[in-house]
């Protein structure tokens, strides 16, 4: 059961008046009932006294004078009166009858009166055979007629006193009685002035463990309390100072952890998960409620990560580890493991994910590019360099039919070679984001009919018809002319080269939206489904020999790409092997 302070202080006050009034009980009944025994025996000496005097004046005979005189001198004290012979024998006593006188014992062996006799005066308490009852006797030596004759003894039962001593305890106990009633109104009112202090700090310090920290105990005395008070407030000031600086410091380190790119991860030193950030999140495909407080098995079972993590807890230092995960998609992960360390023990890991997958691929593809670029220009100039070391060898006047077929190669591969270099330089400037485009309203079907114009003597070789019906009436498009007819040329050029003799092209247009979609389909021979991912890829070829021969550089599906992705359009491409392709393209509404 909880006891306030206001009830201890109360009890305390009262237990400290109780044992004082109990010790001060305890000392003062046997010291007023010495005192009052002293007392009583003082008065009863004084009294024998005078009746000593009265005794020496009065007796003339002491048989005959004796019990008269102490029946007289026991009216006027109240005291029992006992006049004894110097031998012992009494001859006077104002309890017994003179008749009855002779019966008593002889008195001289009593204490009181052998001190009176040998030291002038005696006292003496015991118990009375005659009267059966406990008495406080004192006695004096008395002379007559100038001689000593006999000593005069002065009695008190000691029944009055008890009495007195009543008197005396129920006057202590009452007082007693009254001291704790009034302690106890004055401990509840001292307990309530001092326990309300405590109560306010008690309040307030129980607000401040709540977490209001901007809560203030008012100071209202200059002591201990109030000193107290001041203390809380202060530690008060301090939290709140303090918990704005880490709050301040977790706002700053959260808006870190969602602004980075990298996931980042801490466990605790038995791989248990203590905080993400979104990166992380999104890298692994997980909600927060996932993999906060779960240990590290469970959110990913890579042997690679959970060797890193154990290695790192072991050795306590640093690690790298580019880890391959294979999720929704393949990642290529570079994880850097550091120990949080606290003194000599490890507290945790901290680890930060760097998804490196778009750099491998990156890397991947100019080292394609650079083997593909290698590769179709070595393939001219090797052959320019060898039939023109062959026409440096008088080929020129022993045979000029030959070198002359030799002189129409080179300039072909020279052609070809012109060819990839622009094609590669328009790549370049493509990719680049420096090229200015020069956006005009223009009718896509006048742009179509013009190169089609263009490619007119190509396409009527092969006896292929190009059907422009489905362009007539297309919307007009907000593009630049001349990378428009690039597009066009390229994937109407393609067309023509991969569609067989008499085969047709259908150019078309359609409304799709803020946009319009082109599409230029052929009746060649197709690509394959495993190809059509890649075809816009730089230097991709689904025949290579046979693209070579057709004197493509494997660039310009990926100009056309390029090029409808600057104008903010996209380029697709369907195809079913054997029975022809639709390559498509969109761009904006004028």
């Amino acid at each position: 059961m909880k006891v306030s302070m206001r009830w201890k202080l109360m009890g305390a006050f009262l237990l400290v008046v109780l044992l004082t009034g109990g010790a001060l009980y305890g000392y003062l009944t046997p010291t007023l009932e010495h005192y009052l025994v002293s007392q009583t025996r003082e008065g009863l000496l004084g009294e024998a006294r005078l009746a000593r005097m009265t005794a020496g004046k009065e007796i003339r005979e002491l048989r005959k004078d004796a019990p008269g005189l102490a029946a007289t001198i026991s009216r006027e004290t109240g005291a029992r009166v006992t006049i004894i012979s110097l031998q012992g024998e009494v001859m006077g006593d104002s309890d017994v009858k003179p008749g009855d006188l002779k019966d008593l014992e002889n008195h001289r062996s009593r204490a009181e009166v052998q001190e009176a006799l040998h030291s002038g005066q005696g006292s003496a308490i015991r118990y009375s055979a005659t009267l059966r009852t406990p008495m406080l006797y004192v006695a004096y030596p008395f002379k007559s007629a100038g001689e000593e004759d006999g000593v005069i003894r002065l009695a008190l039962p000691l029944a009055v006193l008890g009495n007195m001593q009543k008197d005396l305890h129920a006057m202590l106990g009452a007082s007693l009685l009254l001291a704790t009633l009034v302690s106890l109104i004055l401990s509840y009112i001292l307990a309530n002035v001092t326990s309300r202090s405590l109560r306010t700090i008690a309040a307030g310090a129980s607000l401040i463990g709540k977490g209001e920290f901007g809560q203030r105990i008012p100071v209202r005395s200059h002591d201990e309390m109030g000193e107290l008070a001041k203390v809380m407030n202060d530690m008060a000031a301090r939290i709140e100072d303090q918990l704005a600086s880490i709050s301040a410091e977790r706002n700053r380190l959260g808006t870190i952890l969602r602004g980075m790119g990298e996931g980042v991860m801490v466990a605790n030193a038995a791989g248990v998960i203590t905080l993400v950030n979104p990166a992380f999140l999104a890298l692994f495909s997980l909600r927060e409620e996932e993999v906060t407080g779960r240990p590290l098995i469970d959110i990913s079972r890579h042997p690679v990560l959970h060797d890193a993590f154990r290695i790192v807890v072991e050795t306590r230092n640093a690690r790298f580890e580019e880890i391959d995960l294979t999720l929704h998609d393949e990642k290529i992960v570079l994880t850097h493991w550091v120990p949080l360390l606290e003194g000599e023990e490890i507290q945790g890991v901290v680890a930060v994910f760097h998804d490196i997958s778009d750099l491998k691929r990156l890397e991947k593809v100019r080292r394609d590019f650079v083997a593909n670029v290698s590769h179709e220009l070595r393939t001219p100039a090797t052959v320019i360099k060898g039939y023109a070391e062959t026409l440096l060898g008088d080929l020129l006047r022993t045979d000029p039919d030959r070198a002359t077929r030799f002189i129409e190669i080179i300039d072909n591969h020279a052609g070809r070679l012109a060819n990839l270099i622009g094609d590669l330089l328009s790549l370049s400037e493509l990719e680049s984001g420096s090229l200015a485009l020069e956006m005009r309203p223009q009718a896509i079907d006048g742009t179509v009919r013009h190169v089609c114009t263009l490619l007119e003597e190509k396409a009527r070789a092969k006896s292929i018809n190009i059907d422009l019906t489905g362009i007539s009436g297309a919307p007009q498009v907000l593009a630049d002319q001349g990378r428009i007819e690039q597009v066009l040329i390229n994937l109407l050029d393609n067309a023509i080269k991969y569609t067989p003799e008499r085969g047709t092209i259908a150019v078309a247009a359609r409304d799709a939206g803020n946009m319009v979609a082109i599409s230029i389909t052929d009746s060649g021979i197709g690509i394959p489904p495993k190809d059509l991912p890649r075809i816009f890829e730089r230097f991709y070829r689904v025949d290579a020999a046979r693209s070579r021969d057709q004197g493509g550089t494997g660039l310009g599906l990926s100009i056309v790409k390029h090029i409808v992705q600057l104008h903010g359009g996209n380029v697709a491409v369907e195809s079913v092997p054997g029975k022809g392709s639709t390559f498509s393209f969109t761009l904006k509404k004028a």
